[in-house]
């Protein structure tokens, strides 16, 4: 059975159209890496979870706020490259991203070292515009972006 994520896709509406909040993975293997490695705050789903409110404890770990309150919408499950099915539900929010204050894990640096340092599961977050979120985020979960769009701005053509 294929692992599963659950996240929160936060949006905004900003002058220029919606905007959504992007995290960046924290950690010596992501620092140089920016198009193509941002994602939706999320999280692995615990056996006996429910998906929605482990969507919301991984937006509180990762971001160190809690999540938005008021209506969410489910967006279709993505899979990434890696097999993991990300569930995701779209809730309008705010978060000053200079307020972000990620849980840590010790990850083995160098690989095979036997040395062990604390790193930031994200080490930062922003806005995008959604031409932009569709650059900077995990190729997997794109899918999501699209579909965000498509419902907040049903006229748009693609």
């Amino acid at each position: 059975m294929p692992r599963r994520s659950a996240g929160l896709v936060v949006f905004r509406e900003a002058a220029h159209g919606p905007e959504v909040l992007l995290v960046h993975p924290g950690g010596p293997f992501w620092a140089r890496r920016d198009e193509g490695a941002w994602s939706i705050p999320k999280g692995e789903v615990a056996e006996g979870e429910d998906a929605l409110q482990a969507a919301r404890r991984e937006f509180e770990e990762e971001t160190g706020a809690a999540a938005p309150g008021g209506p969410v919408f489910a967006l279709a499950p993505c899979r990434q490259k890696g097999g993991k099915i990300v569930e995701a539900w779209a809730i309008a929010g705010e978060l000053d991203p200079s307020t972000l204050r990620s849980n840590t894990f010790a990850l083995e640096w160098p690989p095979r070292s036997g040395r062990h340092v604390q790193v930031p599961e994200v080490d930062r977050a922003a806005w995008f515009p959604l031409d932009e979120a569709r650059r900077r985020i995990l190729e997997g979960q794109r899918p999501l972006i699209d579909e965000l769009e498509a419902r907040l701005r049903p006229d748009r053509p693609r």
